[in-house]
């Protein structure tokens, strides 16, 4: 699971690089698309191992937290480009 863990956090980390980078508003927002899914991962794995025992709930929780406040804040960017995309083609 810690492996899990690892592989979606750094996806994570690089798919929100490389969507700063993007060539478009497309490419942009499919890299926070896979950003979503990933942070979306790393929670069920935190979850998983939280609810399952294998480490201390109070340990998990801040991280999961904290996950979760980047979710949020991923999806208040998706529909926030994609509300000022539609207003650009209006």
């Amino acid at each position: 699971m810690t492996n899990q863990i690892i592989r979606s956090l750094t996806s994570m980390e690089a798919n929100y690089r490389s969507a700063l980078r993007g060539r478009s508003t497309a490419e942009f927002l499919a890299k926070l698309g896979i950003v979503e899914e990933e942070s979306d991962e790393t929670m069920y794995w935190l979850e998983l191992i939280s609810e399952s025992g294998l480490a201390n709930a109070e340990l998990v929780a801040p991280r999961w937290k904290e996950c979760n406040e980047l979710l949020a804040i991923v999806v208040s960017t998706i529909n926030t480009t994609r509300k000022n995309q539609k207003t650009s083609k209006s």
